[in-house]
């Protein structure tokens, strides 16, 4: 069965959204390195890298589906911070955003009753469940701690011993 326009249109679209996140999380990873927090930048920068992973684990789906994306442009990020928090309010604020773009790729492929379409985003649904807790609880430990030096240094090595596993686990 072939991928129907509506299908291949959100998920063209889906590239370019996971394509601008790993730039946004460019601009935090860069936000905190200015600031000398080399573990919340190194989080955000593999944050990056899985975005990265996800747009072309969706390419790779309609490659294989005989369908040729179109890459389009990517928009600038805009956000600007003023206190170490900001960043983290705003990851929460754009991975819940990027939920509510994954379900409607889900919608639109049950819409159409393309199944195959919709056990591939089965893995994106649970992986931004995945996302948004690990957003809350970096909100909560910042709060709890990062207005205190040592919290903050403590919080600040936490997330520099993170380490990029590229995701074999993507339904390519």
């Amino acid at each position: 069965m072939a991928l129907t326009e509506q299908v291949t249109s959100v998920l063209n679209e889906q590239i370019n959204k996971e394509l601008y996140s790993a730039y946004l999380y460019y601009t935090f990873a860069d936000y905190y390195d200015d600031r000398g927090l080399k573990g919340f930048a190194n989080w955000y920068e593999i944050q990056a890298k899985e975005e990265l992973d996800h747009a072309l684990a969706i390419r790779r789906y309609l490659l294989d589906n005989d369908f040729k994306p179109t890459m389009e442009a990517i928009a600038k990020p805009d956000k600007t911070f003023a206190s170490d928090l900001e960043p983290l309010e705003a990851g929460l604020e754009h991975e819940e955003y990027v939920t509510s773009l994954i379900h409607h790729c889900y919608e639109v492929a049950h819409g159409v009753h393309d199944v195959r379409t919709m056990k591939f985003l089965d893995w994106f649904v649970s992986e931004q469940g995945e996302e948004e807790t690990n957003a809350r609880d970096m909100i909560t430990n910042m709060k709890l701690f990062g207005s205190d030096p040592k919290g903050l240094y403590d919080l600040d090595r936490e997330y520099q011993a993170r380490t990029y596993v590229q995701q074999t686990a993507l339904p390519m």
